[in-house]
């Protein structure tokens, strides 16, 4: 009995101190950028704060996945709020990048509002590519709740659901709002080729070649209510983002508007300015599934343009953050 007593009681003693060297030795790694995962209020998102801020600028990260977690951590550590938020093909949310409800992220924006490391008058919304139009989107529709917009590779339009090869066929609006689609450019869905690359570039100009369908479409980035930042590269071959954000600038111009706006375009630069700058990468291509079959795409820029475009977008997002925090 007593050696039983004994058993037990040594166990115990083992599991404490493994427990407590687990704490001690989290402790010490600890750097201060935790993520805290977010399910409640009707979305899902990680949030990444350092353990002691309050009251800070905050960067919502729209599309989530490892950009926004790499960005989220990247802000966190120079004690800003990241909000990585993904919004589709996620547990508990829509597998198809189509008929988004804008009040999914409104929801995550009125959360933020309430937490002690946000300071709710300066929250923001970053994207790049697709997510980008839509971090315009949205900061267009909530000029109350969010005061900037970081955009890399923008469109200065909203489209169909069909530009994307994995939607569904049916023509529909990728975003709605009150149930109301959000205006968009109708486009068919692109063709496969005889060969096993396919060239992007042209299926998203011809959609901007019809005047009357891009005015209808065109964001009211006139409505934002704070700074706005573009970066692009002037070799995208995924999609005219430099075209685009010309067009942005026009509509800026045209409208009056009162806030900072900046366009960067960077030469020799393509698709993938806003991956991380200390770890470049080497792909030049990504892959398509259309029909059944696997296309290859270009990115567009060169490895050493896209490396340079990094290193100085990076700098040019945290200026923009240090001086929203300063106005």
């Amino acid at each position: 009995m007593n050696r039983k007593i004994k058993i037990i009681t040594g166990s115990v003693a083992i599991v404490a101190l493994l427990i407590f060297g687990y704490f001690w030795l989290d402790n010490i790694l600890f750097d201060g950028v935790k993520p805290k995962y977010v399910s409640e209020n009707g979305f899902r998102a990680t949030l990444f704060s350092n353990k002691n801020t309050e009251n800070r600028p905050t960067i919502i990260l729209i599309g989530g996945g490892h950009w926004g977690d790499y960005w989220g951590q990247e802000f966190a550590k120079s004690n800003y709020v990241g909000l990585s938020l993904p919004y589709y093909r996620k547990a508990g949310l829509p597998q198809l990048m189509e008929e988004i409800p804008l009040e999914y992220f409104e929801k995550a924006v009125l959360w933020l509002k309430e937490q002690p490391e946000v300071n709710p008058n300066k929250i923001i919304v970053m994207g790049a590519s697709r997510n980008a139009e839509l971090a315009l989107l949205i900061a267009s529709f909530f000029p109350n709740n969010i005061h900037g917009v970081i955009a890399f590779n923008p469109s200065s339009v909203s489209w169909s659901n069909t530009v994307l090869p994995f939607n569904s066929d049916s023509v529909k609006p990728s975003w709605t709002y009150k149930n109301q689609a959000v205006p968009y450019i109708v486009m068919d869905k692109i063709k496969g080729t005889p060969t096993s690359t396919i060239e992007t570039l042209t299926y998203w100009k011809n959609g901007l070649s019809d005047s009357v369908a891009v005015s209808n479409a065109a964001i009211t980035v006139e409505n934002i209510n704070g700074p706005i930042l573009l970066l692009s590269g002037a070799d995208d071959e995924v999609w005219p983002s430099a075209m685009m954000s010309d067009m942005i600038e026009n509509r800026i111009k045209m409208n009056n508007f009162h806030f900072d706006f900046e366009n960067i375009k960077y030469e020799n630069a393509g698709h993938l300015i806003s991956s991380n700058p200390n770890n470049p990468s080497s792909i030049r291509q990504g892959k398509m599934d259309i029909g059944g079959n696997s296309y290859d795409f270009n990115f567009g820029g060169t490895e050493t343009g896209d490396m340079e475009a990094q290193k100085d977008a990076a700098q040019r997002v945290f200026k923009f953050l240090s001086k929203l925090e300063n106005d």
